[in-house]
């Protein structure tokens, strides 16, 4: 190892144990060749997805198109050069090669592994993603294939001697080694111009491929982020929220519970249509509300859970200038007792400033296997409790509960379901997905939905068993969807713009205690032919929720509240039902509905 930073730090006179063994001058190389050669390698080898696609182009295997992938590598080779040319100075040069080399050989590896692409949202899954998510990623495959393709180099690197400069002579060099990228860069494109603009128009997703600029790109995306927007503020939302007429006369308290699923394809859900009997408790209901129709926000929980959970919609979102408070904060303001129950990797800030808990790290001989994650029916474990311990003024008025599913979060799909909830086989239990058959990923993937089925149908049977004394709802969605190996892609996370619909269609069920259906004058039977086709997408979701509660604020569209079709009789069934009532109390209550009416419509 020593001898390994000597060579990467080959420039350091002053301490003797950096200091590099006493070549010639004339054996050390120019830094203007390790810049090509590196970028040579990076090219042709760590690029192998990038070249795979290309050769997977209609009208691939014409000498036109052989010139054009030439064009191609040429032009990909000139930007790692005119990357490193930046860096080429004495003490960064082999460092920075160093570390393009892990960037590229690591990127290379996934792209090659899952068919993924390299973006800014798919960084900001990286960053986010802790030990136990990292951990499923881990396997014998990983380190092979990141050796096979950075090792060579940075051997290479390490016994190179670099020829040192004076710094105004470096300067130079660097500047005419970017000069020069950078014409051959245009050189190249420009010959290919016609086919290369046809491309690039017609599969946007090669500029995700381009490694390691894409890794540079996205990381350079995140960090000047605050220079676009106020990271560091959270502007107020929904201060003005209130409860509605029909927390007025309430004999009972609502309760909703919103159960946020992980890693949804709708089409693996059996009450969906799936051929399979994924969901053999939900199909068996006819008490549901399933709209089948469901479009998420994005392709990543990093992307979709904070944006379902904004007031803004996925194209407000993904153009904000600041971030604002969300809709658990709203409900909080409205006086209503809120909850985040966590079995994931976290709530991506939108329970930040509410009572929220984690039960992804407990000990349950049965729930949580050991070295494995919890099952989600870990949440209802001690869920009573936790409510119990919510101010008693907010629960009288009304709870809101959010449960965040560690569902069927990839690729240790195998992981996601109890033994006994394994009716495919064989199923893959291995996290290099490649090495499985497709048909046993499925298999893996389907179990862990039948374990979702499970989950939904025992917080069916917990909201059940509190109809006594408050008047329950549920609303599961998940945040997005998943890729099981079509088209060699798996796992999720594309940029939403080339990403498949299977990562981005998601699964989308209601229950409606007949107490919550009258209260919120909205019937299961209308809702179920509502949204037996009609598309709705996580742009419902925050206003749809705080529709269902009768929370009223400015922030509030009742035209993207789902139920708002079938309120038809709301004014009607938020009339006090307590025996007749005297012409005051009439009087007092049509002056909150009009009240009501006038905030809806501000």
């Amino acid at each position: 190892m020593p001898l390994i930073l000597q060579r990467l730090l080959p420039y350091a006179p002053r301490f003797s144990f950096l200091r590099p063994p006493q070549e010639a001058s004339q054996q050390a190389l120019h830094p203007g060749w390790v810049v090509l050669w590196i970028s040579v390698w990076m090219s042709a080898v760590c690029n192998v997805p990038l070249w795979r696609e290309l050769a997977n182009l209609p009208g691939h295997g014409s000498l036109r198109s052989w010139a054009f992938m030439l064009a191609f590598m040429v032009l990909v080779t000139a930007g790692n050069a005119a990357l490193l040319s930046l860096l080429a100075w004495r003490w960064t040069l082999k460092p920075a090669a160093a570390l393009l080399v892990l960037m590229a050989a690591f990127g290379a590896y996934f792209m090659l592994a899952y068919g993924i692409a390299i973006d800014a949202s798919m960084l900001t899954n990286v960053l986010q993603t802790d030990v136990k998510e990292a951990g499923d990623l881990l396997n014998w495959r990983l380190p092979l294939t990141v050796g096979a393709l950075a090792l060579p180099p940075l051997v290479w690197l390490a016994r190179q001697p670099v020829r040192a400069m004076p710094p105004l002579r470096q300067v130079l060099h660097n500047a005419v080694l970017l000069l020069a990228a950078v014409l051959v860069a245009v050189c190249s494109v420009l010959v290919v111009f016609q086919d290369f603009a046809s491309t690039m128009r017609n599969h946007t997703q090669l500029r995700y491929l381009m490694n390691p600029l894409n890794s540079v790109y996205a990381l350079g995306n995140i960090a000047t982020r605050p220079l676009r927007m106020d990271t560091r503020t959270i502007l107020p939302l929904g201060r003005d929220a209130r409860l509605g007429a029909s927390y007025a006369q309430q004999d009972k308290p609502p309760l909703l519970v919103l159960v946020l699923g992980e890693t949804g394809r709708a089409g693996n859900f059996a009450i969906n249509g799936y051929a399979r009997p994924t969901t053999p408790h939900l199909s068996a209901r006819n008490d549901l509300v399933n709209a089948p129709n469901a479009w998420s926000c994005g392709t990543s929980t990093a992307a979709s859970v904070p944006c379902m959970f904004s007031h803004l919609g996925r194209s407000g979102y993904e153009s904000r200038s600041a971030n604002f408070e969300g809709l658990m904060d709203v409900l909080q303001h409205a006086g209503l007792a809120v909850l985040w129950v966590d079995n994931q990797s976290g709530c991506k800030g939108t329970c930040d400033r509410i009572p929220n808990a984690d039960t992804s790290a407990q000990k349950d001989p049965e729930l949580c296997p050991t070295g494995s994650d919890c099952l989600d029916s870990i949440m209802l474990k001690d869920l009573d409790q936790r409510l119990a311990a919510l101010p008693a003024d907010q629960r009288q008025r009304g709870t809101v509960v959010v449960l965040h599913q560690m569902g069927s979060h990839g690729p240790a799909y195998s992981k996601r379901s109890a033994p006994e909830r394994k009716p495919f086989q064989p199923e893959c239990n291995s996290t290099a997905l490649q090495e499985c058959g497709q048909q046993a990923v499925i298999n893996a993937y389907d179990n862990s939905i039948v374990e979702t089925d499970h989950f939904l149908n025992s917080v069916l049977n917990w909201l059940a068993g509190h109809e006594n004394k408050a008047q329950p709802a549920m609303i599961y969605v998940a945040d997005h969807g998943e890729s099981l190996g079509e088209n060699n892609i798996y796992l999720h996370g594309l940029p939403y713009s080339i990403a498949p619909d299977v990562q981005k269609h998601v699964p989308w069920i209601t229950w409606l205690s007949p107490a919550m259906q009258s209260r919120n004058g909205t019937s299961t039977p209308c809702l179920q032919k509502e949204l037996a086709e009609q598309r709705i997408t996580h742009d419902n979701y925050f206003h749809s929720v705080l529709g269902l509660m009768d929370v009223q604020t400015g922030a509030y569209k009742p035209e993207l509240d789902m139920f708002a079709g079938c309120k038809k009789n709301a004014t009607l069934a938020s009339v006090p039902r307590q025996g007749l009532c005297t012409a005051s109390q009439l009087t007092s209550w049509l002056t909150r509905q009009n009240e009501r009416i006038t905030t809806v419509k501000v």
